[in-house]
């Protein structure tokens, strides 16, 4: 049964005086109890405080790697990082091209016709370098956001974001062979559409790429257990790479992306297919970064369109590691050596767990604005992303000793900006035997002549601006601020500043808050009550322990109404759930 029918049940059961009250009888009523909290299994091993702490600034670290990829005219080794692509492959505009490891042979302006850059590289910078404020669409002179319309790959017929402008540029990666590479630029290129969306063309290639991925999704009908989709001759197929069915819930994503964009009813139940497929899996089939996104999706459909999807089943599935069809994929727990590396996603087996810097970065994507329309999962969310993001900082050279990274004497050329490709619990390079955890690349392995630099993976790093954008530290050392708006793109309507605390220690700790010059009332979705009133500038709260708040900063005075299972501010959305 969908939430809205059983909503209209309840009401004729005798319950719909309380629909358009206002506060106080509205927070006072039966329905404003506190939100229980769902844990999930995998994150109830790691630590609430893990050790040994230290904050990274995420933040400044995603505008410094900006200005360190993006200059042109530095003349280190392997430098500049970034190049002109001038074959104009698929529209009448130059390409650019960054490294996907530093010093990879087969890429740079005098290899392959400098073609050889992938999308999953520079969308996922110029994404990252977007959500902490720099306009990439006019950067020294260079619309870098236009240029990536030329990996919109319309020569070959697919008429959708490849990893690659053109089959002759595919050196490595997936490029039509592998499921999540298809659908993951795709939502890469929709997350960076959003932030520019008056560049010229945009909008109609996004078209073209919904109707692509609805096309493709009815093909499949309910399957999805495939290694690629040939969106050119509308057929699956498969290869030697296993079957990916939680491209499902990539396509969710997308497709319910594109309804809030165009209105388009046929893609909401594009998604709504997807997700029933999805669910329709009898275990976990994550691969890569996309199951989360179905999660995501689930509970803005639950929230917005008053489904009755159970996020529970995709985030276990995400984090278990017990995908089958690449075994043990999922997020790792676990001390290795002196230190905590609890929340790296990767596999939990390769060499005693393989945790890579990009898809740690990429998961806060769509679990922290998730707890804005489900707030049952805050304190697991805030959980996960404070173990995840001191364990990320250990992919950076100079954040681990010398003697627990492959190539240290090398480390220079990172600037701490550019991290290795991921932390391993054992490494097999020689020299590194007996020694945990390690942080090290594959780059050298991917191409003869690869250099040690190649260890520094620069696609991966490009990701950090997720984190830069999300996560901000408060007055109390280990409880971050978590931006529950920066990441969630194509909104449905207005919304108010919303941030996410979670309070890792045994008793309670006051945070200060920051909350601009005018006056703001505050209301926790945690707790459903209004905890301050008419403050500004900045106040302070009391976090209870091993608990999380949901707080959103209403304008002061704000008229509280309910509509259904929603409670509104002024007439916006501040709690999907309030009607339970």
């Amino acid at each position: 049964m969908k939430r809205n029918d059983l909503h209209k049940l309840i009401a004729l059961a005798g319950f719909a005086y309380i629909w358009g009250c206002e506060a106080p009888g509205l927070l006072e009523s039966t329905f404003s109890k506190p939100v229980e909290q769902v844990a999930l299994p995998r994150v109830e091993q790691m630590p609430n405080a893990p050790a040994p702490y230290q904050w990274e600034d995420w933040h400044q670290k995603a505008i410094d790697l900006d200005a360190y990829l993006y200059d042109t005219a530095s003349s280190g080794p392997y430098q500049p990082f970034i190049w002109t692509d001038r074959a104009q492959r698929n529209f009448p505009e130059v390409a650019y091209g960054l490294y996907t490891a530093v010093g990879d042979v087969r890429q740079g302006p005098d290899a392959n016709h400098g073609e050889a850059h992938e999308a999953i590289c520079m969308l996922g910078s110029i994404n990252g370098s977007s959500l902490v404020g720099i306009d990439k669409s006019n950067q020294d002179g260079r619309n870098y956001v236009s240029a990536t319309r030329n990996y919109f790959n319309r020569a070959n017929g697919w008429d959708i974001i490849m990893n690659f402008t053109n089959k002759s540029a595919h050196v490595g990666g997936g490029y039509g062979n592998d499921f999540w590479y298809d659908v993951f630029n795709n939502i890469l290129f929709y997350a960076v559409a959003y932030q520019y969306p008056q560049t010229a063309g945009f909008s109609d290639i996004q078209r073209t790429i919904a109707n692509q991925f609805l096309k493709a999704d009815s093909v499949m009908g309910d399957s999805y257990s495939y290694s690629y989709f040939d969106f050119g001759a509308m057929e699956p197929g498969t290869n030697h790479i296993p079957p990916q069915e939680d491209a499902a819930a990539g396509f969710a994503y997308l497709l319910y992306n594109a309804y809030i964009k165009y209105g388009d009813v046929r893609y909401l139940e594009g998604a709504k297919h997807a997700l029933s497929v999805l669910y329709s899996q009898k275990e976990s089939r994550f691969w890569e970064i996309l199951m989360p996104f179905g999660a995501y999706t689930s509970a803005r459909l639950n929230a917005e369109e008053g489904m009755d999807y159970d996020p529970t089943v995709l985030l276990n599935w995400t984090f278990d590691g017990t995908a089958t069809n690449r075994e043990g994929w999922g997020v790792i727990t676990g001390h290795w050596g002196e230190y905590d590396v609890y929340g790296l996603v990767g596999s939990t087996i390769d060499r005693g767990g393989y945790g890579f810097l990009m898809n740690t970065f990429d998961l806060a994507w769509p679990l922290v604005p998730m707890v804005r329309y489900d707030q049952r999962y805050a304190r697991t969310v805030g959980k996960w992303i404070l173990n995840a993001s001191n364990a990320a900082r250990l992919c950076y050279a100079y954040n681990i000793p010398d003697s627990l990274q492959a190539v240290p004497d090398h480390k220079s050329i990172t600037k701490n900006l550019i991290g290795y490709e991921g932390l391993i619990h054992h490494s097999t390079y020689p020299g590194l035997e007996g020694k945990t955890p390690v942080a090290q690349g594959d780059g050298p392995l991917w191409a003869p002549g690869n250099p040690p630099e190649s260890m520094f993976s620069i696609y991966g790093s490009s990701h950090v601006g997720v984190y830069g954008a999300i996560i901000r530290p408060t007055n109390v050392d280990k409880i971050l601020q978590l931006n529950c708006l920066a990441t969630d793109m194509y909104p449905k309507g207005k919304s108010y500043p919303t941030y996410l605390y979670y309070n890792p220690y045994t008793e309670v700790k006051t945070v200060t808050i920051e909350v601009g010059a005018q006056p703001v009332d505050i209301y926790d979705a945690v707790t459903r009550k209004i905890i301050s009133n008419q403050v500004s500038q900045s106040t302070t709260i009391d976090l209870a322990p091993d608990a999380a708040a949901v707080l959103i900063l209403l304008p002061a005075g704000a008229k509280l109404t309910q509509e259904g299972y929603h409670l509104l501010a002024d007439g916006v959305v501040i709690d999907y759930r309030f009607g339970e």
